[in-house]
């Protein structure tokens, strides 16, 4: 079951979020990932000490060599750090109008590096947004979109309802910066919103998880899965990922994105 998504990211040189696990997820779910770097970042699990831009028409230009040749079944986007490069993207999605979009809206990498400029808040909103087949903020990200603060699960629904009358067909809005051993994230959809629960891990390795989560979803969506099943299995990889991380460095550690492997083959000297 394979499904071609190309992904517009940057890259994270340690390895656990941006283009490296988006092609790790993707992969891990039977995918074929191909990517368009829009960035190059010097990162490790403690954080983000450098960011090499890529030309906006570079970018684009690995977006057309890929589509020419290979094709698509699902873009993906994460970190897009400036407006000339959200247009750019913009663009080379929009020529393709039936082909399933997941914009995660990346902006603070996990140790607190602004990735997304603060002029470029306003370009996300008016081109890609409406372009989305599936958004999936964090709540700070959703914060910045929205305009407000987000408390409760309340306020998700809300902010997701939002979100979508912005343009995207639908929203997913992740909680899991919401305190509580209880996490939830909010789908919303022009049918209705549904909840998703799941009990906090106990565990400093999520380096990568919204990077993850939404390459998984696209990785789906790209092999003809519904919105909501292709969510639903994205959310128990992430957690089996999450759960099995090796517990690599000395801050934010990776996931293990290889569990599926793990379980199909068994870990080594097994």
């Amino acid at each position: 079951m394979k499904g071609r998504v190309l992904v517009i990211a940057g890259s994270d040189s340690g390895g656990g979020a941006g283009i490296q696990a988006d092609i790790k997820a993707v992969t891990a779910l039977g995918g074929f990932a191909m990517t368009a770097v829009s960035a190059l970042t010097v990162q490790n699990t403690l954080g983000v000490s450098g960011i090499l831009p890529v030309p906006p028409d570079f970018v684009a230009a690995q977006m057309r060599s890929v589509l020419d040749d290979i094709g698509v079944d699902a873009f993906k986007s994460g970190m897009l750090d400036r407006g000339e490069v959200i247009q750019a993207v913009a663009a080379e999605v929009r020529a393709h109008p039936d082909v399933p979009y997941v914009l995660d809206p990346v902006m603070v990498a996990k140790g607190g590096s602004r990735l997304l400029q603060d002029d470029a808040v306003e370009t996300l909103m008016r081109h890609l947004v409406p372009l989305a087949s599936l958004l999936t903020p964090n709540l700070p990200e959703a914060e910045v979109l929205v305009g407000h603060p987000i408390r409760t699960v309340d306020d998700m629904s809300r902010a997701a309802e939002t979100l979508r009358r912005a343009g995207a067909r639908a929203v997913l809005l992740k909680g899991g910066h919401l305190e509580g051993d209880i996490l939830t994230d909010v789908l919303c959809e022009s049918s209705g919103i549904a909840l998703f629960s799941d009990t906090r891990l106990p565990t400093r390795h999520t380096h990568g998880t919204g990077c993850t989560l939404a390459s998984a979803i696209a990785a789906g969506l790209a092999q003809g899965l519904a919105l909501r099943e292709a969510v639903e299995r994205a959310r128990r990889y992430l957690r089996a990922a999450i759960a099995t991380a090796p517990g690599y460095g000395a801050g934010a550690g990776p996931l293990n994105h290889a569990v599926t492997v793990d379980s199909a083959w068994g870990a080594p000297g097994a």
